[in-house]
């Protein structure tokens, strides 16, 4: 499934944050944007496993937008 990856530098946390926008709570950082969406591709299995294991509903990857201008 292709989900939404938001990546981003957080100040407080000194670091790459990535989350799995259509996944609530999972997020992962690391050193840089490539480090983080790694960790974060890793979480994501992992809330999904869980997910299957408690019977909870998966979201869909929501559909892509593109906008030209």
């Amino acid at each position: 499934m292709d989900y939404t990856y938001r990546i981003f530098w957080s100040e407080e946390d000194e670091a790459y944050i990535a989350e799995v926008e259509e996944l609530e709570g999972c997020s992962a950082f690391g050193d840089t944007p490539e480090q983080a969406l790694k960790e974060v591709q890793t979480a994501m299995q992992l809330w999904l496993e869980v997910a299957r294991e408690k019977g909870d509903p998966i979201p869909q990857p929501r559909p892509r937008k593109i906008a030209v201008g």
